[in-house]
Formats: structure tokens, C-alpha cells, sequence
């Protein structure tokens, strides 16, 4: 796999905590990636299997990785989508989602903020591989699991290199 410098997400410092920052463009009205971001159908496309109970999330991700149960923050439709979750030591992070229209298309920022310094690297790497078919779901297209772990074993080592200490 090849990895343009500019797909590359940033992974700064922020304090105490890691901060993953991705900003992508596609060839999809926001209403599109939307959906993409925001319908649990949809989000397992490219994701991982969600539910969505009122402001309540659940992510289950394929063996081993298990789930994940957060709270969604944020829902201002076409522009935000953001949800807390929960980081592996017990503390909370934030992804959230930013769109907005660029012609026919849409710029996208994913962010994910108050990330424990040792998770920061292998999350980047994550949503690396993950929002590589953020696209193809906004057409209703899957992006198989075992796609996704190709695609992420090789950003492992490039995000943990970018990674601050």
C-alpha cells in the first residue's frame, strides 16, 4: 500500500493528552457522507457494526476488539456529528465530525481529541484505514474487515513514528 503524505492525519500533543486530526475531500455532497457518518447501516459500511439509541452509541467492532459504548454529544445535521469515547484507561475522548460543502462535493475533518499519549498512534492508523471507504459507504458499498487490517498494518509503523512522546 502506498501512502500519500498528504492523507496523512496529524497526531499532536495537547497537553497531557493526544490529539488525531484528519481533513479528506470527496466527490459527495455532504447529504451523502452524512449519511455515511450519522445511519448505522451505513457506518457498519465502513466502520464497524453501530447502534444508535437516542444519544447513545454502541460500536462493535469484529473479534477480538469487542465494544465500545459512548454518548453522542453533538448532532447538527450536515455539519457536525460528535461522540464521546471511551479510552482504555478510563478516560474520555471526543471524535467528531465537521462537514462542509466544496462544490458538487464536501470537505470532511475528523477529529479526535483527549487521547491517552499511547493510544494516539494506532487510533491514527485506524481511522486511516477506516476512512479510506468512507466514500464507497456513502454509496452504500462495504468495506470488508479484513480490508480494513490490510490496509492499517502498514500505517501502524508510519503514525508511530509521527507519534509526539
Amino acid at each position: 500500500m502506498s501512502v500519500k503524505t498528504q492523507d496523512l492525519g496529524e497526531v499532536r500533543r495537547t497537553g497531557d493528552t493526544v490529539e488525531i486530526v484528519f481533513r479528506r475531500c470527496y466527490a459527495k455532497p455532504v447529504e451523502k457522507i452524512w449519511a455515511a457518518l450519522t445511519v448505522p447501516e451505513r457506518i457498519s459500511d465502513w466502520f464497524a457494526e453501530v447502534t444508535i439509541d437516542g444519544d447513545r452509541i454502541r460500536i462493535i467492532f469484529p473479534e477480538p476488539h469487542g465494544a465500545v459504548e459512548g454518548r453522542i454529544v453533538i448532532n447538527e445535521p450536515m455539519r457536525t456529528f460528535a461522540w464521546i469515547w471511551p479510552n482504555p484507561d478510563g478516560s474520555d475522548s471526543l471524535v467528531r465530525f465537521d462537514l462542509e460543502p466544496d462544490g458538487a462535493g464536501c470537505r470532511l475533518t475528523l477529529t479526535q481529541s483527549g487521547l491517552t499519549p499511547k493510544d494516539g498512534a494506532g487510533n491514527a492508523a485506524g481511522w486511516h484505514a477506516h476512512l479510506a471507504g468512507l466514500e464507497d459507504a456513502a454509496e452504500g458499498v462495504k468495506t470488508p474487515w479484513a480490508t480494513i487490517i490490510e490496509r492499517e498494518a502498514p500505517l501502524n509503523p508510519i503514525y508511530k513514528a509521527r507519534a509526539p512522546a
